[in-house]
């Protein structure tokens, strides 16, 4: 068979080896009310694919899902247990904090609209960033009018922050 075709890293899981625990973050575990729905989801989910695949005990590609499930369910159960809730309902509107969702304005005079969220919400292509990230780091704590310096790998920029809003 072609090498193209084979998932190396299946087919070395089921020689035995052992699949590599998710690694949880050494940060306080923040979370918004989206992203705690969303673990909870996410665990109703794992929970039901694995019942449904207990029953393939001969299927030595089940086995490997019930595994990397089972992985799963430990890392997302973990992340339910360490969640710390904040509704940004409650953070003082005038300032960028944790919930905040922020227009800016770059060098360039284009805008961007960022979310600050939980590690496990961030999905940078719908502009979610995870509240440790540098460029949440660089926005907390400002209010409308002030200008910062985000820290990129590939060159320094400075958004002035046009506008934060919190949900309703």
């Amino acid at each position: 068979m072609s090498r193209a075709f084979v998932n190396e890293e299946r087919f070395e899981q089921a020689g035995g080896e052992e699949l590599v625990e998710r690694p949880i973050s050494e940060h306080p575990n923040y979370v918004t009310p989206t992203g705690a729905l969303e673990l909870q989801t996410q665990e109703e989910a794992l929970v039901a694919e694995l019942n449904s695949l207990k029953d393939k005990h001969d299927d030595t590609f089940a086995k490997d899902r019930v595994a990397e499930i089972e992985r799963d369910l430990r890392y997302i159960r973990a992340r339910l247990d360490s969640a710390i809730l904040v509704d940004p309902k409650t953070q003082n509107h005038a300032t960028v904090l944790f919930g905040a969702t922020i227009e800016v304005k770059d060098d360039d005079d284009n805008r961007h609209t960022f979310h600050i969220v939980g590690e496990d919400e961030a999905d940078a292509s719908i502009n979610k960033v995870s509240w440790v990230s540098p460029l949440a780091k660089s926005l907390i704590g400002q209010k409308v009018g002030d200008t910062v310096t985000w820290h990129r790998p590939i060159g320094d920029t400075h958004l002035e922050i046009l506008d934060i809003h919190y949900p309703s």
